[in-house]
Formats: structure tokens, sequence, C-alpha cells
């Protein structure tokens, strides 16, 4: 046993858990908001350290004239306790009544990120630690941007040092307000949000006297609350190789996932060959043979019908096959001694498969110093990471990593080095868009130049798509139609695909992420070119919370409170209008209250209805 999983365990009770439930979590935040502090003292509270670490931990603070930390009983190097800060990743197992944890306490530090990436990937879950008198930083942030690329779908948030911030409700509403909105911009199921002190234990373990405003759960009940995010538990069963026995050709390789029995129908994938499992092999052979295999078991299989299989092919059940692909998205991280360079062929292992691939496309990079994001690049530097499209020589079978993990990960080898590695996020290739902006790999549709027009004839409102143009930064944007018209100077925050775009003088001036994009004081619109009732720092903020939560607990939907249909657009009449008898028919361009429609039939831009807003 190591020392930490002496921690787990300190009756020396190992195994005793058998198959209880498991939960593996990653905690992270920017430097010096706690986060080693928060695991500490949970820890100690819940007696869950080896005997002695608190009284080796004292003595070492005493002989280095530090003050006593719970952070250092989480510190494995002695340097670490020298500069005070966490260098490696410190994985403790920790248990519950109700399920075992692997807590995973990842760095802060800017330096340390390929460290801080390592423990992420492995989580399905994460807590997110933010100083409640600081706020989120720039780290927080960029961690946040790191836990989504790295598909941990749900981020709690624990707001740390309540007493440094007096234990003011006040402060901790803001964080949250802040964090809601800017997780749920990056995909992230954010929640659930708990104020603590970790140096004082409040509400570790019980809820805190100085926080009587606060009627959520401590942090041990929040953990035990969390549900495993959903996974499929299908078959797959990469072939590692295929032997002769006699008359036998054993198909070979490790059950990653369910099941097997002899005799039921199987699935090979790529290629999508049926067959049947006629037995089930063990060495050394055992008395009255095997029926059945399961997940982390090394097997071997006889079929029924004498197929050639070649080591790579993943064996899976009919009914839930991996898919197959030979183009797909993924984040990548890169850490080799020379840059990955966009086209340039490398080498993929995936489960026991490799062939070649190229990376077509490098987009949303984030630098390895700074922790922000850089947009598209033709190449990634050691210690990035980046959205990649990946080119595969050949089709294989694969899945998206938040479904199965083995078949969902990959290393990518540079010559004899394996140098980067990554996750599966999405198959086949980048589908064909309408119209939209972009820039830097982030894409936003243009729906709000669709055309809006009433059929006299049917009584019915119809939508005209734009021509599929892409609109970069520096082109010009047609901000004028029959059914709209937009002023020069415009933002255009885009909810559905999580992107904004900022519109100068009448040509794009950025597309970026709508995590990055602060209002800027000008009329901004949402997609389809409703305005937004906003002006003011507090009330963008506002919006982005109400759109964030959705209509909920009896309140409104947040399209009456925020949106405002009139401000630039109009449904303009279109289609004969025939007279008594049937006669006559006129096509009505006009409608009271607007201007005149310039040359080609459209709205003047910034064109407003009776009072404007």
């Amino acid at each position: 046993m190591t020392e930490n999983e002496r921690a787990a365990d300190p009756e020396g009770r190992e195994g005793a858990a058998g198959g209880r439930e498991k939960l593996s979590l990653v905690v992270t935040g920017h430097v010096d908001h706690g986060k080693s502090t928060v695991i500490g003292r949970l820890l100690y509270d819940t007696g869950s350290l080896p005997r002695g670490a608190i009284d080796r931990v004292r003595e070492i603070s005493r002989e280095t004239g530090q003050p006593f930390e719970f952070a250092f009983l989480l510190d494995a190097f002695e340097e670490e306790r020298k500069q005070g800060i966490t260098i490696d990743t410190t994985r403790l197992q920790f248990r519950t009544p109700r399920r075992d944890y692997l807590i995973i306490d990842a760095p802060g530090h800017k330096e340390f990120l390929k460290n801080m990436i390592s423990g992420a990937s492995d989580a399905e879950a994460a807590f997110l630690v933010v100083d409640a008198a600081r706020g989120a930083e720039e780290q927080s942030r960029r961690h946040a941007q790191m836990l989504s690329l790295l598909g941990v779908g749900r981020v709690g948030v624990l707001v740390n040092k309540m007493d440094l911030a007096g234990y003011a409700e006040a402060a901790f509403e803001a964080v949250k307000a802040e964090l809601s909105a800017y997780l749920w911009n990056l995909g992230l199921d954010a929640g659930p949000f708990l104020p603590l002190s970790a140096l004082r234990g409040e509400n570790i373990l019980a809820p805190s006297p100085n926080m009587p405003w606060f009627r959520g759960p401590t942090l041990i009940a929040a953990l035990d609350a969390l549900e495993k995010p959903s996974r499929e538990e299908g078959l797959r069963l990469p072939i590692q190789d295929v032997y002769k026995f006699d008359a036998r050709r054993i198909v070979a390789g490790r059950m990653e996932s369910g099941r097997l029995r002899a005799g039921d129908e199987i699935l090979i994938s790529p290629g999508g060959r049926r067959t049947r499992c006629v037995t089930i092999e063990s060495w050394p052979p055992r008395e009255g043979g095997v029926r059945e295999a399961s997940a982390g078991e090394s097997t071997g299989l006889t079929v029924a019908d004498e197929f050639f299989n070649r080591r790579g092919e993943v064996i899976s059940l009919p009914g839930d096959p991996p898919e197959t692909a030979s183009s797909f998205k993924a984040s990548v991280f890169w850490m080799g001694k020379n840059p990955l360079a966009r086209d340039r062929r490398y080498r993929l292992k995936l489960a026991t498969d490799s062939c070649e691939c190229r990376v077509t496309a490098i987009f949303n990079r984030i630098d390895s110093e700074t922790l922000a994001p850089t947009g598209t690049a033709d190449e990634l530097g050691p210690g990035e990471v980046a959205e990649a499209q990946i080119e595969l020589a050949r089709p294989v079978a694969l899945d998206l990593f938040a479904r199965h993990r083995v078949t969902g990960r990959f290393v990518l080898v540079d010559g004899y080095d394996v140098a980067g590695g990554g996750i599966v996020t999405g198959v086949g290739a980048p589908p064909a868009r309408g119209a939209g902006f972009a820039a830097g790999g982030v894409f936003a549709r243009a729906a709000l130049l669709e055309e809006y027009s009433y059929s006299l004839e049917d009584g019915a409102v119809a939508i005209r798509e734009p021509d599929p143009a892409v609109y970069a930064v520096g082109d010009e944007v047609p901000l004028a139609g029959r059914s709209f018209g937009y002023p020069p100077d415009l933002d255009v925050v885009v909810f559905r695909d999580r992107a904004a775009v900022r519109i100068r003088q009448g040509r794009v001036a950025e597309v970026l992420p709508l995590s990055a994009y602060a209002w800027s004081g000008v009329p901004s619109v949402n997609g389809r070119g409703f305005a937004l009732r906003v002006s003011s720092e507090a009330e963008w903020r506002g919006l982005l919370d109400a759109f964030t939560r959705g209509a909920s607990g009896g309140e409104p939907d947040p399209a009456a409170r925020w949106l405002d249909f009139n401000a630039y657009r109009r449904i303009a009449l279109a289609g004969p209008l025939a007279g008594p008898g049937g006669e006559g028919a006129a096509d009505v361009q006009g409608a009271p209250g607007w201007e005149d429609p310039p040359e080609g039939g459209g709205l003047q831009p910034g064109a407003r209805p009776g009072g404007g807003r």
C-alpha cells in the first residue's frame, strides 16, 4: 500500500470495499485560492489520514519556521514544502459510507499545466476552488476551459476563504453569478456552489454558524450527492492478436468494458462483420471451461466464421457498436520536441490499433505559459493544448471519450517518440455550415440575416435563410434587408453556438467565444436579430444568468424579459394581395412606422418602429 492508500484505509482494510461504487474527481483553481487546503482539511476532519501524518507536518513546519498548513498534508515533495506550491498531481483515495473516491489535487501554477491535464483527463467530475474575496481570476477561467476541453462535463465551485470576505452572502452570490454564466458558456454543467472556509473547517462536515444564510449542503454531503456521469458499459474488446492452437484460431485481447458469453452474437469493427462467439478460452485451461468473460480480463475466444481478423479491430455486441471513422475531432495535448504541425504525418495509436494520420486543422489553441486561448494555428508547441481535426489513412473503430475511455483516447507518435495524446470529442468530418461568421476556430451562425415574411394567401410566416456565405474579419455584412435593419456598430451574441460577433462600421471586427465576450455598450442582438435589452454590465450579467438557468421555478421565459423583436426587425408582407373576386394584386413592401426601403426593397439600417426600443 502507498502512503496515500493508507490515508484512505488507516486500519489496513485494503480491498474491503469490494465492488463499491467509485468516483474520481479533480480539484483545481487559481494558485493560492486554497484547493490543497480544502482537501487536506477534508481528509483530516474525516479521519482519513495515516497515523502520525499531522505530527510529521507540524514538525516540518516548526523546523522550517512556517505556520502549519493543511495543504502540506498533500504535498508529496520536500521541494513543494519549501516553495509553498503544489508541483505534482497528488492522488488520494477517500471513503464515505456511500462510495469510494479518487481525489486528484491538480496544480494551479502555469508551469505545471501538463500535470494538471494528466490529472483532469481521468476525472468524472471537478471542483473549482475560488477565493471569495478575490473572485475568479485568470487561471480559474483557464482551468475551467481546460476541463471543458478534456471532457469533464460537471464542475462544482467551492467559494473558499469566506472568513476573509466577512462571511458575506453578497460575496458568495457575486462569485456564483459570475461563474455560473461563464461555465455555462463553456458547455459545462455548473454546480453545486458551496461557501466554506477550509482553514477553519467551516461547511466541510457541518454547516457553519457564521453563514446561516446558506441552506445548501456541506462539502461531504455534496460529494455524496454527485451522480456518476452516464457512461456506456457495452462490450469493447480490442483485438491484440490471433493465435493458432491445433485447429483453433483464438482471437485474443483485453476486455475493456462489458461482458461476453459463449454463444453471444458479436460484431467486429471496422467492417461490420457479424459472427458468433463459440468458446471462451483461458490459459492455463480451467476445468469445465469458461462460459463468460468480463471487463478487465485478458480473454481469448473462437468464432463461428473464418474471418481474417487483425490487431486493432474491436469486438462489440451488434446493438452497441463503436463508431467507424476516418476523420474525427479531438482535444490534443502536445509534448514533443518538435511542434505538432498541420498537415504533417504522424502515427496514431488507439487501443491496440495503429495507423498513419495527419492533423488538418488546429483551433482553440491554449498557450502553455499564459493559459490564454490564441485561436487557430498552423502548429502546436510543447505543453500546449488545442482542439484539432484529425484525418486517418483508413477507417478506425473508436468511440467518443465521453462514452468509452479506452477506445476514445489516443496517442500521437512523431518518429519513434510518443509526442502527444488526446481524446475523441467528435466523429466525422466537420459538418457543412450555412451562413455564419468564422475566425480563430469559432463559428457563429448568421441567423440575424434571415428574412421573415407573412403570406396573405395562407396566413403563415415564412423564414428564408440567408445565402450560405461565411463572413471573416474585415468582411462587409449586409445589415439591411426587407425584414431587418441593423446599425453599423453591432454586437451579435449567438447563445446556441456560445459565440459572439463584433461588427463595427458594417464590417466584422471580431469573432470570439462567448466566454471571452464582455458587454461593450453598443447595440446588441441575439443570434436571430432580436435586440437585447441591456444597457449596463450588470444587466448583461443578469441576461447571461437568465439564459443559463432558463425558465424555472415559475419564473417567466427569459426571452420575454430580455429580448425585443421589434427594435431591428419586422415581418414583411409578401405575396399577391388579391382584391374582391381575386382580381388585382400588389406586392406590399412597406409597413406603418418604418422608413421607406432603400433601393432593392430593404429596411434602412437602424430604423425602428414607433418610439424605438
